[in-house]
């Protein structure tokens, strides 16, 4: 099987697993013609630190169930409010409501596409219906 498919069914499971763990607005993006150092993104908003922190070990068990390889490193990115899981062709973003604003990677990879997209939206989400 083509790895792309495989990075995809991984970003389509992880977002699906990431929505039913109370993820927020929970995207997967494919954005690799728009990158050079992954295939796709998934980005959910948290509700708290301790949401963040709850979800990342799950996130962690669902990828070991899935044997994905997850880069040995755990970063945040600035500060507190942006968890980053590196698997290489999926990249996973967990972020508070105001880092996701702040930061809108959506529209910074605005030319991705949308693979997955959970019905649970924020109340003030940056993606905004036109």
């Amino acid at each position: 099987m083509d790895a792309t498919l495989n990075s995809r069914d991984l970003a389509e499971k992880a977002a699906r697993f990431i929505a039913d763990h109370k993820g927020q607005d929970t995207v997967a993006m494919r954005i690799r013609e728009q990158s050079s150092f992954t295939d796709f993104f998934v980005i959910a908003t948290v509700t708290s630190e301790a949401h963040m922190r709850g979800l990342y070990r799950n996130v962690l068990d669902f990828l070991a169930q899935e044997e994905a390889v997850l880069r040995p490193r755990k970063k945040i990115a600035g500060d507190e409010g942006w968890l980053v899981l590196d698997c290489g062709a999926v990249v996973i973003h967990l972020m508070t409501q105001e880092k996701r604003i702040f930061y809108d990677l959506e529209r910074l990879w605005f030319e991705g596409e949308v693979i997955f997209h959970s019905s649970s939206k924020s109340s003030s989400s940056s993606i905004s219906s036109s």
